[in-house]
């Protein structure tokens, strides 16, 4: 399964990139479905206390162990933020033995099915029931706010970094073309007709109805009401920038653009109140 998801050539195609003095991403090329050219990103968080976080884990490089080090190399958390974006918390673990792993409720029994994913314990795990009250270490509420939308089809651990007002997730929101992930690929990132589709479907330039659509229609159709309070409370946060795991980063702008995507989650929530 894993040597589907990495390029034969890992660190000749990723770009690595410091988006500001605290956050490094690591930006690769990924198929979806084998077709739909939308990329991947792991984002590197240095906390205030000189702790790591390490969110959405790609394959660990020469190159990218390099970007660890640069930021202090103590990585103490390892986020896998949804049931899809996990395959390489193995590798990362075994290189950082003292990371905590967080994870969305179900992933563990996901990973124990498989023999390439299985054996790796969960210090903090997201659950409905938890949600609001699970807490990780003092430092790493000093620099994140976190929202479990446990309502999304994936199970969506997002992050906001305070201190660069800078909103993180996986797959709540997409910003295509994934122009910057395949910048080194020698590939476009626009090619090919389901690669076309995607990008006509997940793009955030308004009036972004294909994204607004799939949002409502398919990502909270099975719980709107706790959807909708998911999207509320991430609303409610300081963010400019968005780092998505799939499409380029939305440097700034960031609140508009989650507003328009989530309009009728967001007015869904101001009927419930």
């Amino acid at each position: 399964m894993t040597s589907k998801l990495v390029p034969p050539n890992p660190d000749d195609v990723m770009v690595i990139r410091k988006v500001q003095p605290d956050i490094i991403t690591l930006n690769v090329p990924f198929y979806r479905f084998g077709y739909a050219r939308i990329g991947g990103r792991c984002t590197i968080v240095r906390l205030q206390s000189g702790s790591l976080a390490v969110f959405s884990p790609v394959a660990l490089t020469p190159d990218a162990r390099q970007a660890v080090d640069s930021l202090g190399g103590n990585v103490k958390y390892i986020i896998a933020p949804d049931m899809e974006h996990h395959i390489f918390v193995t590798p990362w673990k075994g290189a950082y033995p003292n990371a905590q792993i967080i994870a969305p409720e179900g992933l563990r029994e996901k990973r124990e099915k498989n023999p390439e994913t299985k054996g790796i314990g969960f210090d903090h795990i997201f659950t409905a029931a938890n949600k609001g009250t699970l807490k990780i270490s003092d430092e790493f509420h000093a620099d994140f706010d976190v929202e479990y939308v446990n309502s999304h089809p994936s199970r969506e651990i997002v992050l906001l970094h305070k201190p660069s007002k800078t909103l993180i997730e996986a797959d709540l929101l997409f910003n295509l073309p994934a122009t910057e992930q395949f910048s080194k690929s020698g590939e476009s990132a626009t090619q090919g007709l389901v690669t076309k589709i995607f990008n006509a479907i997940q793009t955030t330039k308004p009036p972004a109805m294909g994204q607004k659509r799939f949002i409502w229609y398919l990502l909270s159709a099975k719980d709107r009401k706790g959807f909708a309070k998911s999207a509320a409370t991430i609303e409610g946060w300081d963010f400019d920038r968005i780092i998505p795991c799939h499409g380029d980063v939305i440097e700034s702008g960031g609140k508009e653009i989650f507003r328009n995507l989530f309009e009728w989650n967001l007015e869904a929530a101001k009927k419930q109140t």
